[in-house]
């Protein structure tokens, strides 16, 4: 129970600080910038990493917890355990940020700025490279050690800071669903929770490909 514990921390804390400077942003009219909601995104992604990654492995995102099973690194039998985590802390973060900004409509939930395909597409490379990076830093299902935090959240401020723009840079379903379900507007979800599991299962053969019989 004290890894799920931890997923369910983790991962309201990422919501919470995302969304929130997402938010933060748009009531202050754009004092934090584009660039600062992207660096919060990669900021708080290292210090859950840091903070929990010896326990659960921080996942923190149900497509990384599925890519690991898919790297034969995870029992299937924890997947449930992870994602219930993962959607609480997540939906909790929405439901006070709800409570904090009543008036904002979305609450940091992501939306394409073109059209479905381009933002699936977009969604499914970022999160591609993003899995790519966490398997090759991680150790077993668990993103720890001294460079585990700087290079994923390096890749994930880095992803979004360009990307966010266009497609919200989700690369994580729960951070996309949880405001949505919350704020009511769930038009475009389904390339959100579609677009990084698929993009997380492909890198591990990806990655098993490169390495021939290296071990993932």
């Amino acid at each position: 129970m004290k890894k799920y514990a931890a997923e369910f921390l983790g991962t309201f804390g990422l919501v919470f600080a995302g969304t929130g400077a997402i938010i933060v942003d748009q009531v202050t009219s754009g004092s934090l910038t584009h660039v600062g909601v992207a660096l919060t995104f990669g900021l708080i992604v290292l210090v859950m990493i840091y903070t929990f990654g010896d326990i659960s492995g921080a996942h923190l995102n149900p497509a990384v917890t599925i890519g690991f099973w898919a790297a034969r690194r995870l029992p299937g039998a924890e997947i449930p355990g992870y994602v219930f985590s993962q959607l609480l802390g997540a939906l909790l973060a929405s439901g006070v940020l709800r409570l904090l900004f009543p008036g904002n409509q979305l609450l940091g939930a992501t939306m394409p700025a073109g059209s479905e395909q381009q933002s699936f597409i977009l969604e499914f490379i970022l999160t591609f490279f993003l899995m790519l990076t966490i398997l090759n830093v991680s150790t077993g299902a668990k993103e720890k050690g001294i460079t585990a935090g700087i290079a994923v959240g390096a890749m994930i401020g880095l992803e979004a800071m360009f990307a966010g723009p266009i497609c919200g840079a989700s690369m994580n379903p729960v951070r996309s669903l949880a405001p949505a379900l919350v704020s009511g507007h769930l038009e475009h979800l389904w390339l959100y929770l579609v677009a990084p599991t698929l993009a997380t299962v492909t890198a591990t053969f990806a990655l098993r490909y490169v390495r021939e019989n290296d071990r993932l």
